[in-house]
């Protein structure tokens, strides 16, 4: 079927679309594969490249034979692991007492090999095609289309986000999470697919090209049709009416005239805005959120860039130069590689936290991003940083996270303070109480909070900016409150855990790191165990490394000499055995004793040997 100039539809499991450029072509989707015994049909001798909309079975089940001719495969960033490292997804999906209801299972049996990923938000080069790439999360959260001008009209090659005039080809599809507390709770994806079609009619397509179903000739009639009936099925389940428009139109709403909030995220970013026409993010995690799927793998989790452009369309800003996190949440920076990617954005981080940024793998902490962050510039501790026109104090915050920072700075005559997710900023006296958000796996000390309400008396500001709260005006009742609610929180743990042995609130006295590793076969590592002393007075900790069959280490025990309450390192280097087998997450263990008292095996760390050698 012809559907422009060198353009042509194979109707397979899904259609696939055949791009010739002269004798070559590049497919869009590939389904079984059998476009390719009719290549010839097209006056096309070979493919040089496939690029792929999402992940579902009926897409692409047949791509291990393009992979075997050597054809390039690009496929959607969210959803490589689908595509690529699909066997691993097989190997680790919950099965029982399973809520998550996405439809991650309608994926490759088999994994096959790809060549990258594409370039969302931007422009590049296939095969003899530039395509633009543009995010379409709604059938599945990492769904993509294609823009390519072909004899004067513009082709949107949209996968299953719309089919026909205005209908979905799955509503099953669109359902990414169990019902839940979310207004959207269910009916995540159906919300993103009106988002992302009111995004794609901004490009101005003069067609849309979808997986299944005629092609789209009136783009905007057909939206129009589809988002009635999807809102009104949204606003079903919701106490308040949708308005997907308000969420495009204005996703920052001002703080200060210089100092915006993000309302459209997970989690609040702010943009500091400098008169340069310039911006400042401080965090930038989800953007434009529907609702938060369900699992945890990659591909349930992706960074948008939707409120970037309305900095510049409505705030005049021509870049965001800058981006700081208040911690390293995933929530707070899973944008940040894409801001660098798309915007140039400068990543810069207090440096007690750019090691968990750019080497998350070395680190047992909850809530890391999947990727290593870059860090363009490392901030020291309590010294302050200067930005266009603007000072920004940089501090030390921990308590929601051992790896936090507050950041101060005035704007527009206000001194504000930003706070992250250390306190909810929402107090009410009498009426509700305020959340100190401490999480023991995230390294929380017992006077943490103690620590942040002096500093916040020190510094005396204004207005406070969190992580997921509205922002706060500060007053004398505010400080105090904060003070005497972390010294009593303090004081409690103190009267509540052991008053003879005190490894703090996290309760443990060794942790190892890295605390993942990949190592080949014969091939040695390095690690260091940090150990505590729970006692007052000096101790020796002995520590004994605990290994996997066969493997050996340097120095099977260690001993150190700590004072009261001290920390130490023992390092230790390990040999894993020519013939070891590979193995995915090797336990190995440090084994504790201080003093005459023996712990056991306080610390674990993950090694996973494989031929390759090192690598995440």
């Amino acid at each position: 079927m012809r559907v422009g100039d060198d353009v042509h539809l194979f109707q397979d499991t899904c259609h696939v679309y055949v791009l010739r450029g002269g004798r070559s072509a590049v497919l869009i989707d590939f389904g079984s594969g059998a476009v390719l015994d009719h290549l010839a049909d097209y006056g096309v001798d070979e493919v040089t490249d496939i690029l792929v909309t999402h992940h579902h079975r009926d897409q692409v089940q047949g791509l291990a034979r393009a992979a075997a001719a050597g054809i390039r495969i690009w496929v959607p960033p969210v959803e490589r692991d689908l595509i690529a490292g699909v066997d691993e997804h097989w190997r680790t999906r919950p099965l029982d007492n399973d809520y998550d209801v996405r439809q991650d299972r309608f994926s490759l049996l088999q994994q096959v090999p790809v060549t990258g990923t594409v370039a969302e938000y931007r422009t590049a080069r296939y095969g003899h095609l530039d395509v633009h790439t543009v995010p379409l999360p709604g059938h599945t959260v990492g769904s993509v289309g294609y823009l390519v001008d072909v004899g004067g009209r513009r082709l949107a090659f949209t996968g299953d986000l719309i089919h026909g005039e205005g209908r979905l080809w799955s509503l099953a599809a669109t359902q990414w999470a169990y019902t839940g507390f979310h207004p959207n709770a269910g009916m995540e994806g159906a919300a993103a697919t009106v988002l992302s079609c009111l995004q794609l009619l901004d490009h101005r397509p003069d067609v849309l090209l979808p997986s299944h179903g005629d092609a789209v000739t009136d783009p905007p009639a057909a939206v129009a049709r589809l988002r009635t009936h999807l809102t009104e099925l949204l606003d079903m389940r919701r106490t308040a009416p949708w308005d997907p428009e308000a969420m495009l139109r204005a996703p920052w709403k001002p703080v200060t005239p210089h100092l915006l909030r993000n309302v459209t995220g997970m989690a609040n970013s702010y943009a500091l805005l400098s008169d340069h026409g310039t911006a400042l993010l401080l965090d930038f995690g989800y953007d434009l959120t529907t609702g938060l799927p369900g699992g945890h793998d990659r591909s349930s989790r992706r960074p948008l860039l939707a409120s970037i452009e309305a900095l510049r369309r409505d705030h005049g800003i021509d870049r965001v130069e800058v981006a700081l996190p208040t911690h390293y949440h995933d929530d707070h920076v899973a944008g940040f590689n894409l801001l660098r990617d798309v915007h140039g954005t400068e990543v810069w981080s207090p440096s007690h936290i750019a090691p968990v940024l750019h080497s998350p793998e070395r680190w047992d902490l909850p809530c890391l991003w999947y990727d290593p962050v870059p860090v363009d510039r490392e901030l020291p501790p309590d010294t302050p940083v200067v930005w266009r026109e603007y000072e920004i104090g940089v501090h030390d915050l921990p308590g929601h996270t051992l790896y936090a920072a507050a950041y101060s700075f005035t704007a527009d005559g206000r001194r504000v303070i930003a706070t992250g997710d250390q306190q909810d900023t929402a107090w009410e006296p009498g009426l509700r109480p305020e959340l100190l958000n401490y999480q023991y796996r995230n390294r929380f000390r017992i006077d943490d909070f103690t620590r942040s309400a002096e500093l916040y008396r020190a510094i005396r500001p204004d207005l406070m900016i969190s992580g997921h709260w509205q922002p706060f005006e500060v007053g004398d009742a505010y400080l105090d409150m904060l003070l005497e609610k972390g010294r009593r929180l303090a004081q409690l743990h103190r009267e509540i855990l052991p008053r003879d042995v005190d490894f703090g609130a996290e309760g443990f006295g060794a942790r190892i790191s890295p605390y993942r590793s990949v190592v080949a076969p014969g091939g040695r590592l390095r690690l260091e165990a940090e150990l505590v002393n729970p006692f007052p007075g000096a101790e020796t900790a002995q520590v004994e490394i605990v290994l996997p069959q066969g493997w050996r280490a340097a120095e099977q025990r260690i001993a150190l000499d700590l004072a009261g309450h001290a920390t130490g390192t023992a390092r230790f280097e390990v040999r894993v055995p020519e013939d070891a087998d590979p193995v995915e997450r090797a336990r190995l263990a440090v084994d504790l004793t201080v003093g005459t008292m023996r712990f056991g095996q306080q610390a674990e760390a993950l090694v996973s040997v494989r031929s390759e050698g090192a690598g995440r």
